[in-house]
């Protein structure tokens, strides 16, 4: 009789995902769960704290049983041009709160609150995820609206796979076809180096920082069979790449882009195709192709591949007299900074954007 009550006295504590035990455990509760991301795997966590050295920080909430009801990944994201920030996840599209009760969800959002309090840490961030509600949900800023996410099931076969995509654009995609393109995929040194060079150049371009390189080999480290690499070539020459997760059976395009020639030869287009059917072969049933600003290039690209806009929640929480802190690229502040960035130098902008992107989180 005492069973229901006793399961339902949730506490929350911090882990230490140094410990392979409470790593192993976390891990295995996150991958059963359906509404789990990559963003919430201790692999993330992990990668990120390698690769930009912003602390990973989990909170686990557990009834008096020991059972786990819910899991926050964050990471506290500290920069002297963006200030500081408690963000789950931390440089992720997604991640926040993973519980199985409104009373783990409200104890988790308390527990990084009061965390962030007591590190002088003025923003939360929860970038999807389950959020507190109704009096519990006092201080919390719940935005929707301003991004979506894409996402839909791969199809049969690649013939298929072609026929799925409206027919704009799958004409772009048979043109790059007959461009004699070549795909490589994997996981070792040569493709992160290809990946990088290609990356850094198209962030450049777009007139923003490049992540540092670590991060995309931390990735691939942590991740294993969970993540690889899709490059194309063209004549020996890599011209477009992506660095995609998987996860339960679905594929994300996470970092990725092509160099000024891709466009010409329609790089990008063969590679998303081409990755269509990779993981199909790799087991996977569906095709996460990531959150977009509503309304922006990458909002109508998606769109135009026939995937459907559903909207994204995120919830920020900033202490009284703070400004919540504005990363988005998109920001009319960054404008002109944008403009510089897009003449800079390849070599200079590669020396100088790790330093500022792994404060951005």
């Amino acid at each position: 009789m005492n069973m229901p009550m006793i399961r339902s006295r949730i506490q929350v504590r911090e882990i230490d995902l140094h410990d392979a035990n409470e790593f192993a455990r976390i891990d295995a509760w996150i991958l059963a769960h359906e509404d789990s991301t990559p963003f919430h795997r201790p692999q993330w966590q992990m990668a990120i704290e390698r690769a930009t050295g912003q602390q990973a920080v989990c909170f686990v909430a557990e009834n008096a049983l020991g059972e786990i009801s819910g899991v926050l990944p964050m990471h506290l994201v500290h920069s002297p041009i963006f200030g500081r920030a408690l963000v789950s996840s931390g440089f992720a599209v997604g991640g926040g709160i993973l519980s199985e009760s409104p009373t783990a969800t409200r104890r988790l959002a308390e527990a990084a609150w009061d965390f962030a309090e007591r590190h002088s840490c003025p923003t939360v961030e929860l970038r999807g995820g389950d959020f507190p509600a109704g009096k519990y949900a006092t201080g919390w800023q719940i935005k929707r609206g301003a991004h979506a996410n894409f996402a839909r099931k791969l199809t049969e076969d690649d013939e298929a796979e072609l026929l799925a995509i409206p027919r704009k654009q799958r004409a772009e995609v048979r043109k790059g076809l007959k461009n004699e393109l070549t795909i490589e995929t994997g996981n070792s040194a040569r493709d992160i180096d290809w990946h990088y060079a290609i990356y850094s150049e198209s962030v450049r371009n777009l007139g923003t920082p490049v992540f540092p390189k670590a991060l995309m080999a931390e990735t691939i480290a942590a991740f294993g069979e969970d993540a690889d690499i899709l490059t194309v070539l063209s004549d020996g020459k890599p011209v477009a790449s992506v660095l995609s997760l998987y996860h339960k059976g679905i594929v994300m395009p996470y970092w990725g882009g092509g160099i000024w020639d891709a466009r010409r030869l329609r790089a990008n287009d063969v590679m998303y195709y081409s990755l269509m059917n990779h993981a199909r072969e790799k087991g996977c049933h569906s095709f996460d192709f990531g959150r977009s600003k509503v309304d922006s290039g990458a909002y109508f690209f998606k769109k135009n591949w026939g995937f459907e806009p559903e909207p994204l929640s995120y919830a920020v929480r900033t202490a009284d007299g703070s400004e919540p802190r504005d990363v988005n690229p998109n920001s009319p502040k960054y404008r002109a900074q944008i403009a510089v960035w897009q003449k800079l130098p390849l070599s200079i902008a590669n020396r100088i954007g790790p330093w500022i992107a792994k404060g951005i989180g």
